[in-house]
């Protein structure tokens, strides 16, 4: 099973062992002084200092707390279509990132970003680095920093109109696409006459089918732009579009949840089941197009939990 392992000090093992308390588990392994299970990631601390993070999620949790003890490397990226400049990370560049696809509550959320090239060490100086790494608190700290001096276009896609576009067959990707496209041309227009002299996509796709998609519209952009996966890691740009991205998804969660009357939890898991189910009894079937993304398997495992 895939997996990270950090060492941290006793303080923060504390720490660890408090923000999972609801997942504790009575047995444990030789050598280890709790176990934490999450429906997606096994939690295991160690007399010695290190924890252990196991399962689908274990690079996104392990990250909360500290550095991986495996060696240093830069991530591996694919990329598609253009061949990345060797010195894009350098650049002036439009990064494009988007959140909440695999979440079933909440909206689909993009952002495109124009980081130029003299502004790189202040997105350092602040904490700009991959979302996925950052606590919301954190990414509320540095989004509210980022919007004060980089261009962006922020696009929400409420799920009601999400459920109307998937249900009419349009993909996922499909959407992804649209909404990145219509990010940057946003952008570019507000930075006009200034040009970027990169536009960074984090992959989704590949860079032809991601231009399949857009065929039927009108503006395509096409000039010196290029597909990374981990494109947080190719340029901050990305990176900074992610954390705006996240602060923009976080607040239309949490409005959500006042709307629901309790706290809607993030992901797709088994206690967004419950949390579905709860919905169903509480404002019947029909609220569930304005809160979820109806065709994820949620919505049946709901209504099954309702039913019961």
């Amino acid at each position: 099973m895939a997996n990270t392992v950090i060492q941290v000090s006793p303080a923060i093992c504390t720490e660890i062992k408090k923000y999972y308390k609801h997942y504790l588990v009575d047995k444990l392994p030789p050598g280890s002084i709790f176990v934490a299970k999450l429906p997606s990631c096994t939690i295991t601390a160690y007399r010695s200092g290190k924890v252990m993070f196991q399962g689908a999620n274990h690079e996104a949790e392990a990250a909360k707390w500290g550095n991986s003890l495996a060696k240093r490397q830069a991530p591996k990226t694919k990329t598609s279509g253009n061949p990345l400049p060797s010195d894009i990370s350098s650049m002036s560049v439009i990064g494009s990132d988007e959140v909440g696809t695999g979440d079933y509550f909440g909206p689909m959320t993009v952002v495109s970003a124009y980081v130029k090239r003299e502004q790189i060490p202040l997105l350092k100086e602040i904490g700009v680095k991959d979302s996925k790494g950052l606590k919301d608190d954190q990414i509320a700290v540095i989004a509210k920093q980022l919007v004060e001096f980089i261009p962006f276009s922020l696009l929400k896609l409420p799920n009601e109109k999400y459920n109307r576009l998937q249900q009419s067959g349009m993909s996922q990707g499909k959407i992804k696409a649209l909404l990145h496209n219509r990010a940057i041309d946003h952008l570019l227009k507000k930075i006009a006459p200034e040009k970027p002299e990169a536009i960074l996509i984090d992959q989704f796709a590949e860079a032809n089918t991601y231009y399949r998609y857009l065929k039927n519209e009108k503006v395509i952009i096409r000039d010196h732009v290029y597909f990374s996966t981990k494109g947080e890691s190719v340029h901050l740009a990305v990176a900074a579009a992610s954390i705006i991205a996240r602060y923009a998804f976080v607040r239309a969660f949490t409005q959500l949840s006042n709307e629901a009357g309790f706290t809607l939890p993030k992901g797709a898991g088994h206690q967004v089941d419950i949390a579905a189910a709860k919905l169903i009894a509480q404002k019947g079937i029909e609220a569930l197009p304005h809160f979820t993304k109806l065709h994820f398997a949620n919505t049946e495992k709901a209504k099954k939990i309702a039913r019961k």
